[in-house]
């Protein structure tokens, strides 16, 4: 019941104040993976990929033990381990953060600003957007939040409430690392291989639960069908069942030829139904807090249940 509590305070924490606008942990740990990275990258070219594979485990190892080490002793601590628990789990959660940067875009749809839109859109994605209309404009910030949904606050609920502060804190530094370090290209192919497969690895059964919680709360049938025949085509293991199935849920068409960094990604159509608009939007973000809903009651019952 006690870690099911600190769920709720947590989400209720994120609602009112959303992410510290200063001082934010994740971006001192982002300076500090920036500094890893550059220490553990002075070689010579023509370094073997194994050999460079082995630096970016090094620097995961290094990043991640020390700091989920710390979690844990704190929120073991008798008189204010209660406290690091709802602290750390609030940290690790963005889905005020998220609602946020994908309403302005919104909001800039809704005032047939397009230039303000493609620049506030581009915050948000990896893609392109300076020639996106409008369509693509919610095309992108859809994708954005059934993905982020999954990756900024489903994932973390989930390690919350098996291991605790130490898990929402493992959780949320190894993502902030695979969102650094885990690109396919010539600079991340062999460093950030390790971050990005231990991100697989801790997002798979998280995915799975976000593609479920989307199913149950939208279309259920169709969001079923999309999920369990579209996700295998997308090129992500975890995001391919949590966009299928968001997609299918609100009845969308997501996915499509996309342009990163100048390429051009053909990109597998995922759900089913017309393009996203501006409206969207909002209905995506709904969604997912419906979502957070459910699973703080769950949470909430299994814990009544448990004691």
């Amino acid at each position: 019941m006690t870690t099911s509590f600190f769920l709720l305070i947590a989400v209720l924490l994120d609602k009112m104040l959303g992410e510290p606008r200063r001082w934010h942990p994740l971006v001192g740990f982002g300076r500090m993976a920036a500094w890893v990275e550059t220490t553990l990258r002075r070689v010579q070219a023509g370094e073997p990929g194994w050999q460079t594979r082995l630096r970016g485990v090094v620097g995961l190892v290094a990043l991640l033990v020390p700091w989920t080490l710390i979690a844990a002793a704190l929120a073991r601590t008798p008189e204010w381990g209660s406290l690091f628990d709802v602290l750390f789990l609030y940290l690790a959660i963005g889905a005020r953060s998220l609602e946020q940067h994908a309403s302005v875009v919104a909001d800039a749809l809704e005032q047939r600003d397009l230039p303000l839109a493609r620049t506030r859109v581009g915050m948000i994605v990896s893609r392109d957007t300076s020639r996106l209309d409008e369509a693509g404009v919610a095309c992108a910030t859809v994708e954005s939040v059934l993905e982020n949904g999954s990756d900024a606050v489903f994932a973390a609920f989930f390690w919350f409430l098996l291991l605790g502060a130490p898990g929402a804190v493992l959780y949320r530094l190894a993502n902030t690392l695979d969102a650094m370090w885990g690109y396919r290209n010539e600079r991340y192919l062999h460093f950030g291989w390790a971050a990005a497969r231990f991100d697989d690895v801790l997002n798979f059964i998280p995915a799975r639960l976000t593609a479920l919680t989307y199913t149950l709360l939208g279309n259920t049938k169709v969001a079923w069908q999309c999920w369990h025949l579209q996700a295998r085509t997308w090129y992500s293991p975890n995001a391919g069942p949590v966009m299928a199935a968001g997609a299918g849920a609100l009845e969308l068409s997501l996915g499509g030829p996309a342009v990163y960094q100048g390429v051009l990604k053909m990109r597998p159509t995922l759900g089913v139904g017309r393009v996203p608009e501006g409206a969207d939007i909002r209905r995506a973000i709904r969604l997912v807090k419906r979502g957070v809903g459910l699973w703080v009651v769950i949470a909430l019952v299994g814990g009544m249940w448990h004691a």
